[in-house]
């Protein structure tokens, strides 16, 4: 514990910016991380519930599971379920279900993106906290004796450097968590449109059994 706080102690001002950055990314993780999680767990026990329902093409009782629900993937489906029960045409059920897509995306997505800039910001942070340093050692330098010179500056570059490495070292792991996120999000969103199809497949075909 010393030596950590040694090292932020050495590091200088910039410090505090690159901690105040780490702390946001890693608050804005925890959300997401949550958030999706949930997100997946309520699609899937949606989809087990809804799915043999649709497949027996007891679309009244499948607009019933879907509109009691608040899940991603139900309120996709009720788009869908509420024109089956108003048109029969594949494309305009298609057209709803995207739309209602096109919405949930963004809430998926929301602050994610935050992270690969905080991410930016830690490192462009830890830069300016070296290049300061640095402009401060070489003033001190100049105005120092001879024999005083080369150990100043070497502890003065040390003390410099640290604020790269801290900068690095919270920009690395949002880097990997922004990643992470975005490639749940990713599957979540293949799922939403993988139901969209099985879907419109199970109301396309017994539609045509109605005919």
């Amino acid at each position: 514990m010393h030596t950590i706080v040694r090292f932020f102690q050495m590091g200088g001002f910039f410090m505090f910016p690159i901690l105040l950055v780490l702390s946001a990314g890693i608050a804005i993780s925890v959300e997401r991380w949550i958030h999706l999680n949930r997100v997946k767990k309520e699609n899937r026990e949606m989809w087990e519930e809804v799915h043999p329902v649709l497949a027996q093409g007891d679309f009244d009782k499948a607009r019933e599971l879907v509109y009691e629900d608040n899940s991603a993937i139900a309120q996709m489906l009720s788009m869908g379920l509420a024109r089956q029960g108003a048109v029969r045409r594949r494309e305009d059920i298609e057209i709803a279900m995207e739309e209602s897509l096109m919405e949930i995306i963004p809430q998926l997505e929301k602050r994610t993106p935050y992270l690969a800039l905080l991410s930016n910001i830690a490192t462009l942070f830890g830069l300016l906290g070296t290049i300061m340093g640095l402009i401060t050692a070489f003033t001190a330098v100049a105005s120092a004796s001879p024999a005083e010179k080369a150990a100043l500056l070497a502890a003065s570059i040390s003390e410099a450097m640290n604020c790269t490495a801290f900068g690095l070292m919270s920009a690395i792991p949002l880097l990997l968590i922004h990643a992470r996120l975005s490639s749940t999000t990713g599957e979540i969103v293949g799922s939403l449109e993988m139901v969209s199809v099985k879907a419109l497949n199970s109301i396309s075909t017994f539609s045509k059994r109605a005919y």
